[in-house]
C-alpha cells in the first residue's frame, strides 16, 4: 500500500495512521453538508477535513483524533495543503471535547464493531472497535452542539445501519437522507450514508447507488460526487 494518497487539491499521507484512506472516507467527504462551522470526529489522516474545506471554501473544519501520532500526522496533511489557515485537528476524544460554539454540520467515518469483534493491532482497534454505547454518546455530543438547521453525517456498514439509527431517534435526532452502497450492481450492499437532525420538515431522502457499473467504470453517481478529488 502507498503512503499516501494525491488528490486534485491536496495530498494525503496515511503511514502513520491505523486507517488509511479508503472508499468510505472519500464517500462521506464528498456527500455530507456543511456550513461556516465544521467538525470531523474521528479525523484520522485529516481527508475528511481536507475535502469538506476543499467544498466549503468560507468553512472553519475542525477535526478531533483521539490518537495522538495519526493526529500529528493530520495536522502536517492539513498544513501542507491550500487550507491550512481554515483546518485543525485537537488531539482529544469527542466526549472529552468542549466546542467554542455549535456546528452547522459534524461528519464522521466511525469506528463501527458492534459485535465485540477483536483487532489485533491496538491502534486499529480504537479506529475500527466500538459498542452501542459510543453512539449513544456520539448522538448525545452531536444534539448539544449541532445548530437548529445543522446536520450530522456517517458512514457504516450496511448490518450496522439499524441499530444504529434506532440509537439516533432515542437520542432525539431524525433521518434525514439515507444512501445505500452496492460496489458493483451484482453485489450486495455494502455500506450506507446517513445524515440526521435535530429537526425534520420533510420526509427523508432515499436512495440506492453503485459505485461501479456492470462495465467495469465509475458509476455516474460515484462519479459526479467525487469527480472534484479524485485525478482519474
Amino acid at each position: 500500500m502507498p503512503n499516501g494518497f494525491t488528490f486534485k487539491q491536496f495530498s494525503v499521507r496515511h503511514d502513520r495512521c491505523a486507517m488509511k484512506v479508503g472508499t468510505d472516507g472519500v464517500l462521506i467527504g464528498a456527500w455530507a453538508r456543511g456550513g461556516r462551522r465544521l467538525l470531523d470526529i474521528g479525523a484520522g489522516t485529516g481527508l475528511v477535513s481536507l475535502m469538506l474545506a476543499q467544498r466549503f471554501p468560507s468553512a472553519t473544519v475542525e477535526g478531533l483524533e483521539i490518537d495522538a501520532e495519526a493526529a500529528e500526522q493530520c495536522q502536517e496533511n492539513m498544513a501542507a495543503s491550500p487550507f491550512a489557515d481554515r483546518v485543525r485537528v485537537y488531539v482529544s476524544a469527542f466526549q472529552d471535547f468542549v466546542p467554542d460554539a455549535p456546528y452547522d454540520a459534524i461528519v464522521s467515518n466511525p469506528p463501527y464493531f458492534l459485535s465485540g469483534m477483536k483487532n489485533n493491532d491496538e491502534s486499529r482497534a480504537t479506529a475500527r472497535h466500538s459498542d452501542v454505547t459510543f453512539f449513544k454518546d456520539f448522538f448525545r455530543f452531536s444534539k448539544q452542539w449541532l445548530r437548529p438547521s445543522g446536520e450530522v453525517s456517517l458512514v457504516l456498514p450496511a448490518d450496522g445501519v439499524e441499530e444504529i439509527s434506532a440509537e439516533a431517534y432515542l437520542m432525539g435526532m431524525m433521518l434525514c437522507r439515507r444512501v445505500w452502497v452496492r460496489t458493483m450492481p451484482d453485489k450486495p450492499i455494502e455500506r450506507c450514508l446517513l445524515s440526521f437532525a435535530k429537526q425534520r420538515f420533510s420526509p427523508p431522502e432515499m436512495e440506492e447507488v453503485c459505485l461501479i457499473d456492470s462495465d467495469g467504470r465509475r458509476s455516474s453517481w460515484c462519479e459526479n460526487l467525487t469527480c472534484d478529488f479524485y485525478l482519474h
